[in-house]
């Protein structure tokens, strides 16, 4: 029994230690950060910076001889490191799911093909062990994004350091998600000519009905104030008058063209495309209706057995040489786990083709455009958000990836996750006398 008490500190010490790290408070007083390299997010870089923030806003930004008033400033140095805006993800179920092998603590979808009025944000769990160690690698904010059926719900954007979804909330209920069903094609020469039939009329109907549902919608929209709220239908309306972003989920290059002139005729104002593996077919398509791009599986094999071995990897470059707008995602096996190498996917963009700052605005500034919080997030400068981390070697490149010093809205929270704490545990194993 002696024993067992005298344990017991240690077993308490030990599991504290796992937990997920106690949000950090408001920032309290001035913050400068000095002598780093500043990249901004937007392609320039700052040599011998000072990057200045007071009560979670960016109050300076820019060289740091240009910053002379350092009265009353906590400085910090952090000669021959980069600082970095904090990078974000988007279409991710980041909070959603924790182990995706045991079903109860997957919460992404919803049952059924049309569900606009699902709303991820109310799911999204803060206390997730995974959250800790994306932040580790420099992912501060994402957009929590449902799954399943046809129209999977709205998705929202949130900062990954809060007691609950409300504090976590940056801007909730940005767009809705559409999972554009796939073309029809004979699977094998062996299926029957009536199973594809059969598959055709399926898609068909899904289609009727989903024109149905966005046609009664912007009908809805147009209704005096003071009628009975259809929470599918008023879900739905912001795609109309621009306030929430059409998200839609499709790779082929005939679906994507299918899609997107399916939700302009219906009246969709903003339309982006996740995926868009054939990106690359749809240049001057894309470009002419301005739409925005969230591609996915950068790091993947090729479609076909005739593309370029190394086409999605130079994928981000040919957008970034037509003009188009996009960013990257992660989206793959192990989605929520892997979501932490979103800065490396950038990387590897930036070894075929990109720059190294075209490659860290796909992962920055580009998003928060793409997403609409641009105004505060994105990029270090001045009136923005003091969301950035500092790096001592380069972010984008997994074996210089280092997190000395970051902050989410001015606040320095813990770099402390349960994969770290393990590691500390099992190096120390074997020192033990």
């Amino acid at each position: 029994m002696k024993q067992l008490l005298l344990c017991l500190p240690l077993l308490t010490a030990l599991t504290a230690a796992a937990q997920v790290p106690m949000p950090a408070p408001a920032q309290s007083k001035p913050i400068l950060l000095v002598g780093g390299n500043l990249h901004v997010g937007n392609g320039t870089v700052v040599p011998d910076a000072a990057v200045a923030f007071d009560k979670g806003r960016i109050t300076y930004a820019g060289a740091q001889s240009g910053f002379a008033q350092r009265a009353g400033y906590e400085v910090i140095d952090v000669k021959g490191q980069e600082v970095y805006p904090g990078l974000i993800l988007p279409n991710t179920t980041l909070g959603l799911t924790e182990v995706e092998s045991i079903r109860a603590t997957v919460d992404e979808q919803e049952v059924g093909m049309m569900n606009p009025n699902v709303r991820s944000l109310i799911a999204y769990n803060t206390d997730s062990d995974i959250i800790p160690t994306v932040r580790t690698n420099g992912v501060l904010l994402a957009q929590i994004t449902p799954r399943g059926g046809m129209l999977s719900g709205q998705s929202s954007i949130v900062q990954l350091d809060a007691w609950n979804w409300q504090d976590a909330a940056v801007r909730p209920d940005d767009g809705l998600h559409l999972n554009w069903p796939a073309m029809v094609l004979k699977l094998s020469s062996a299926e029957d000519e009536k199973a594809v039939e059969r598959r055709t009329k399926e898609r068909q109907t899904q289609l009727r009905d989903l024109e149905a549902m966005l046609t009664e919608a912007a009908a809805y929209k147009s209704l005096p104030a003071g009628h009975r709220e259809n929470l599918r239908l008023s879900a739905l309306s912001g795609i109309f008058d621009g306030s929430k972003t059409l998200f839609i989920h499709a790779d082929y290059g005939k679906e994507i063209v299918e899609a997107v002139s399916f939700a302009k005729r219906l009246g969709a104002q903003k339309v982006a495309v996740v995926g868009a593996r054939d990106a690359w077919m749809m240049l001057d398509f894309l470009k002419q209706h301005d739409i925005a791009v969230v591609l996915s599986r950068t790091h993947a094999l090729p479609r076909r057995p005739g593309d370029d071995y190394d086409l999605p990897y130079k994928l981000p470059n040919i957008l970034q040489q037509a003009g188009i707008r996009y960013c990257l995602d992660y989206e793959g096996s192990m989605e929520t786990a892997g979501s932490r190498n979103l800065a490396f996917i950038a990387g590897t963009s930036a070894g075929f083709g990109l720059t190294p700052e075209q490659a860290l605005t796909a992962v920055t500034l580009s998003p928060a455009r793409i997403l609409g919080i641009d105004k505060d997030y994105g990029s270090l400068e001045t009136g923005k958000s003091a969301t950035l981390v500092v790096s001592s070697g380069d972010l984008l490149d997994m074996r210089t990836n280092n997190i000395t010093h970051a902050y989410i809205d001015g606040r320095a929270f813990s770099s402390e996750n349960k994969q770290l704490y393990l590691n500390r545990k099992f190096k120390s194993k074997y020192s033990m006398p």
